[in-house]
């Protein structure tokens, strides 16, 4: 039997995404396998995304998930895209999900040393502090190229910390929410030029919250240096 670990990992730390993962994978997959299938907004954004890479772009679907759609959608389309994932079971099932997909277990906040024609956020920011979002920013100018493609879709709001999990059941999870304001500034400041920023209304059958659609192109500016972050 593995070791115990003796103190539970910092709430939103690379650990907690892990242990949240680990527990609800199997869980999430039931629920949304075929998400994308009544989302005719997202698939618009997504596909608008693919159009402004040129074919073939490497890509990144950080925080892929158990599911594995947004990576097989735009491997359709053209892309060299890898799903990634710091959960190994989300891997494992995004694999298993999609033979013909590539994924890998990567933490989405160092992709620094990567070379990427663009990358895609759909709701992958929800697990980590909000204190981390500009360090994760920063990681993907590091990587994109100018001209690559960004991409990231959150849920609006204000929470920042350790709720109930969403999805149901005894797990707590750490969760953050965002603002068009702060994901436009935080995204200007990191290099980004803005193109698009659209608030969509939920779906009926969506958790009730408002989703953020951002979509930018990586400037030939430095990016900001990098800031240390907790472990």
């Amino acid at each position: 039997m593995a070791d115990m670990p003796l103190f539970p990992p910092e709430p939103g730390s690379a650990d907690d995404v892990v242990r949240t993962w680990e527990a609800r994978a199997d869980h999430y997959l039931r629920l949304f396998r075929h998400e994308l299938h009544g989302k005719p907004f997202d698939l618009d954004a997504l596909n608008a995304f693919a159009g402004r890479v040129a074919e073939g772009g490497r890509v990144y679907d950080a925080g892929c998930g158990p599911c594995g759609h947004v990576t097989e959608l735009l491997t359709a389309r053209g892309l060299d895209v890898l799903g990634i994932d710091l959960s190994p079971s989300c891997v494992a099932l995004a694999r298993q999900e999609k033979p013909g997909c590539r994924f890998a277990v990567m933490d989405q906040r160092d992709v620094a040393g990567e070379r990427l024609d663009g990358l895609v956020s759909y709701y992958s920011l929800h697990d980590q502090p909000k204190r981390e979002l500009a360090t994760t920013l920063t990681s993907w100018a590091v990587a994109i190229r100018p001209g690559g493609q960004l991409l990231i879709v959150a849920k609006e709001g204000a929470h920042d910390g350790v709720i109930d999990d969403p999805l149901g059941g005894d797990l707590l999870v750490y969760w953050a929410e965002f603002t068009e304001y702060e994901l436009r500034a935080a995204v200007g400041a990191a290099a980004f030029r803005i193109d698009d920023c659209t608030v969509r209304e939920a779906y009926d059958d969506e958790i009730p919250t408002r989703r953020i659609y951002l979509a930018a192109t990586r400037t030939g500016l430095a990016p900001p240096p990098s800031r240390s972050r907790r472990p």
